[in-house]
């Protein structure tokens, strides 16, 4: 292991020279251009294969999953699989960049960039801690496959047919995935529970064109009035509860030990979190705390709202149609479908005659929740305290990693979910960065891993 770190030490700045060129690359898979995923996706195939792993590219109806592997069939040792995913969030809007997203930045040790932490540079420390090992001779004391999708960011969908169809090829004993949070540079955490969600696009229809606001305004529906009152129907201005019938159906309260855990993290200091957003007041569901708004209680946010003009200058007209995109956050017992099959009969009864309607679904991802008293969370334990310093703290994140519970259903497998990113990375916001201390332990803490999970 002294050669594996000192390795690590040695080449970290050829490692940053990397990530950057990883990260300029983009990889938006929401503007679903093939040719812009596959660049991506080749550049890390030959790194893959560069280091010392057997790579292959393996097309889907969207965008190709890399598998990359140090495992040779002939071993009976254990076989873990490491997730990532190489495609990014839209940076827009782009004039609030401190520098181009996909030009990579150092400034005061943080890597800013688009894909800097969510997710490039996570999965990346894991594939430099593999590199060394390979590089240095050091026998890794299991196998190890990395499975890096182009999709996460849009739902994962194909992903969950590749793990079907490779259900052989990809049986192991457990997933590792550094897509989540740590609480600060000093709080280490291990996440057991992330909520799930549900996506849906609304659209009301009034004229079949625009028209001119003085000639007909006042005599039909305007379909964006009808719209936002429409939204408004959805949540309780004063309370902040969502309205719908058989929303929180299935929601669990804390256990007293969860909760006193959450405040061990500084779940109540609301007025820096207010401070951070730079919000005037902090606003959620009457009786519950800010992190619990954003871990332990489901959601309805309106994602985007189009109508009408949106030109410089004004134009007189009453829009045609009015349309907004929604995601419901879930939390552990909710299902996708059965939140999207509550707002969809909510928005059909609250619809006004005067407009038409139009309900498409967008991905969906369920909630995950572990018990987190396993061998392989106890291993965890133990190298990040040999990395950090001190022990790890025990999370729920607010976010959806629409392949854990893939993982689990379809290969039978559990995910150890280990952050490196901070709650300030600005991960789907302008300016993302990675903190390079945590590039740097990252890739520490991964060596460690795989000695500790063998034990």
């Amino acid at each position: 292991m002294q050669k594996v770190h000192a390795y690590l030490k040695k080449e970290y700045p050829r490692f940053l020279e990397e990530l950057k060129e990883y990260v300029s690359l983009g990889g938006v898979s929401a503007r679903g251009d093939k040719q812009e995923m596959q660049k991506c996706a080749e550049w890390l195939l030959a790194h893959c294969r560069k280091i010392g792993l057997s790579a292959m590219l393996y097309q889907t109806a969207g965008n190709p999953v890399l598998v990359a592997t140090t495992k040779n069939n002939s071993t009976k040792k254990l076989h873990y699989i490491v997730y990532g995913h190489y495609d990014v969030q839209p940076p827009e809007p782009l004039e609030l960049w401190k520098s181009p997203p996909f030009t990579p930045t150092v400034r005061g040790g943080k890597l800013f960039a688009r894909g800097a932490s969510d997710n490039k540079g996570q999965h990346f420390a894991h594939l430099k801690a593999v590199e060394a090992y390979i590089k240095t001779g050091t026998p890794l004391p299991c196998d190890i496959s990395f499975v890096i999708e182009g999709e996460e960011e849009v739902g994962s969908s194909n992903l969950s047919i590749f793990l079907q169809k490779n259900k052989k090829m990809l049986a192991a004993d457990g997933v590792v995935i550094s897509d989540t949070t740590m609480p600060s540079l000093k709080t280490p955490a291990i996440t057991y529970a992330l909520r799930g969600i549900a996506a849906l696009e609304v659209t009301l229809r009034g004229a079949d064109r625009d028209v001119h606001s003085g000639s007909y305004g006042g005599s039909i529906e305007n379909p964006a009035f009808a719209l936002v009152h429409l939204l408004a129907t959805l949540r309780d201005k004063k309370t902040g509860k969502i309205l719908v019938r058989g929303f929180y159906d299935g929601v669990c309260a804390l256990t007293v030990k969860e909760r006193k855990e959450m405040h061990e993290v500084g779940a109540d200091d609301a007025e820096r979190y207010r401070a951070f957003l730079k919000v005037p007041c902090l606003f959620g569901e009457k009786g519950f705390s800010h992190i619990e708004h954003t871990t332990i209680r489901p959601t309805v946010e309106i994602n985007g709202l189009t109508s009408g003009y949106q030109g410089v200058g004004s134009k007189t007209i009453v829009p045609s149609l009015a349309r907004a995109k929604i995601t419901m956050r879930l939390v552990p017992h909710q299902k996708p479908s059965v939140v999207f099959a509550a707002v969809k009969r909510h928005l059909a009864a609250h619809c006004p005659k005067s407009v038409t309607m139009e309900i498409k679904s967008g991905h969906g991802a369920e909630p995950y929740l572990f018990e987190p008293n396993s061998k392989a969370v106890r291993a965890a334990e133990r190298a990040i305290k040999r990395v950090f310093g001190v022990s790890p703290r025990f999370i729920r994140e607010g976010g959806s990693i629409p392949v854990v519970t893939d993982f689990n259903k379809i290969l039978g497998l559990h995910s150890l979910l280990i952050g490196l990113a901070l709650p300030d990375d600005n991960a789907h916001s302008p300016n993302e960065k990675f903190e390079l201390a945590n590039f740097k332990r990252g890739m520490a803490l991964s060596a460690e891993l795989w000695q500790e999970l063998v034990l």
